[in-house]
């Protein structure tokens, strides 16, 4: 049997001690378990890990609201920030095929029903196991590659390919632009592969993914004593890239206080750990990404437009995959080549019917999406021709779209609605309907974007860290 050390790590998140501790036993022959009974037991297991896990296991109803799927649609989002290797597998009740079809287009690979036959879900553990090696390896091959991966033939994938080479080798920053799932990691270790420092340190730290007050003492370092458990000092990501290649993903999550400090790096490269007077200096190369509007941020006041304009000397913008059709097909033969390659089987086939619905779904969860979608297909269909009914049990077909009911724009609307409402009620309280407004519309920008809590923030027009203020006053036992 493998030492600790030696078998792949598994994260299980699951509120049901019954279940944990069954698959504990189970698994912990052939992995190395963690776990966790809520998302935010997830993150503090994640930040005490020396490395990212390989696996996750993740029930999609987790406490505060089991009945609800928001907390694990959350946590499938916060994973893949924290790191975009790890291969998700979702815990689903035998109804709940609707929200599995969420999960996997948020980025989880599959969903095993409840209850599930154990040598079964250490198998599918397994074979995503071996698709996450399999990656992991063509990513270092793709180093020395001029493509760096990036598969494509369309106007705007090889308009992509040429910026990259363009500016991989400048000293300035990037701002690499685009929706979730749609390749930014990709992108931004293309810039660092192609540049001359592709043999130093390339880091990279997920904005979203850390707690706001953890932001600076990683990015900067701290003293020993600056903080209650900083029990010796240490480098942050500045220090530790070097000469190398920093990528900030999702720098739009940036705390506005941090944001004068990193402005001040990018400048002149002088920074000081928490704790500390001296000055330090990096020479470490900026790409940052986002999927939010940053000139919209801007306007709103909520990102600092020096920063903006310091951080988009040049900038690169990821198209959706939705708008680049026929890449859609030189993707799905570029990876079910590669995957039945991987399990050792004949790549499967598409009838017409299936390959023109192919062609024509939207995939909102990007290139992220389509590539599990090609890994289910191949361990379900390897050497065989699919069908358009099967190839439509692997999409998500129910996606929440905002529709109708539009709210009047007008005061006089406005006040003649509200005027209805006084009338019809006999015990109105302004701060509970304002209230109930409030959650109504957090709840629906959350279902819109599947639990993302970026792009939810981004639908209210309201930074991340206030929309997490107003969900934590909306959970029970919260202050009134």
């Amino acid at each position: 049997m493998a030492s600790s050390a030696e078998k792949p790590s598994l994260l299980i998140v699951d509120d049901d001690p019954l279940i944990t501790d069954t698959l504990s036993f189970v698994l912990e022959r052939h992995f190395a378990v963690q776990v966790a009974d809520s998302r935010a037991k997830a993150q503090k297991v994640l930040t005490s890990m020396e490395a990212p896990p390989q696996l996750a296991l993740v029930d999609l109803g987790l406490p505060p609201m089991p009945h609800l799927p928001d907390e694990g649609f959350r946590l499938i989002s916060e994973l893949l920030a924290f790191s975009p290797a790890i291969k998700i597998l979702v815990l689903s009740g035998q109804n709940d095929e609707t929200n599995a079809r969420h999960a996997r287009t948020l980025g989880a690979i599959d969903f095993i029903a409840k209850p599930c036959d154990p040598e079964r879900l250490r198998q599918h553990l397994m074979d995503a196991l071996k698709a996450r090696n399999a990656e992991v390896a063509a990513s270092e091959e793709a180093a020395a590659d001029t493509t760096c991966g990036l598969v494509g033939l369309s106007p705007a994938i090889l308009k992509l390919r040429q910026q990259i080479a363009q500016f991989a080798d400048s000293p300035f920053p990037v701002l690499i632009e685009g929706e979730s799932g749609s390749g930014k990691e990709l992108v931004s270790s293309c810039l660092h592969r192609l540049s001359e420092r592709a043999k130093k340190p390339f880091l990279a730290l997920n904005c979203a993914a850390i707690s706001p007050t953890l932001v600076e003492p990683t990015l900067f370092g701290y003293s020993k004593g600056a903080f209650t458990g900083a029990i010796t000092a240490r480098s942050g990501y500045f220090e530790d890239a070097i000469d190398g290649t920093l990528f900030l993903d999702e720098i739009g999550e940036l705390p506005f206080e941090l944001q004068a400090k990193l402005l001040r790096v990018l400048e002149n490269g002088e920074f000081q750990r928490v704790g500390e007077t001296q000055t330090r200096n990096s020479n470490a190369r900026i790409v940052a990404a986002t999927n939010r509007d940053l000139r919209a941020e801007v306007r709103a006041g909520r990102f600092r437009a020096d920063l903006y304009h310091r951080l988009s000397v040049f900038t690169v913008s990821v198209p959706p995959l939705r708008e680049l059709n026929d890449d859609k097909l030189g993707l799905l033969q570029h990876f079910r080549s590669f995957y039945a390659k991987q399990v050792n089987t004949k790549p499967f086939e598409l009838d017409a019917k299936a390959n023109a619905r192919w062609v024509g779904y939207h995939f909102p969860g990007n290139v992220r999406e389509l590539r599990n979608i090609v890994i289910r297909l191949t361990t379900k269909y390897g050497g065989q021709t699919v069908t358009a009914q099967q190839l439509e049990d692997e999409l998500d077909t129910e996606m929440y779209t905002p529709t109708g009911g539009e709210l009047p724009s007008d005061n006089k609307s406005l006040e003649e609605m509200a005027k209805k409402h006084l009338q019809s009620q006999t015990n109105f309280s302004l701060d509970q309907t304002l209230k109930q407004w409030e959650q109504s519309y957090v709840e629906a920008a959350l279902k819109i974007t599947h639990g993302n809590l970026s792009q939810a923030a981004k639908l209210l027009g309201v930074n991340r860290t206030t929309l997490y203020s107003r969900m934590q006053a909306y959970q029970p036992g919260a202050e009134e």
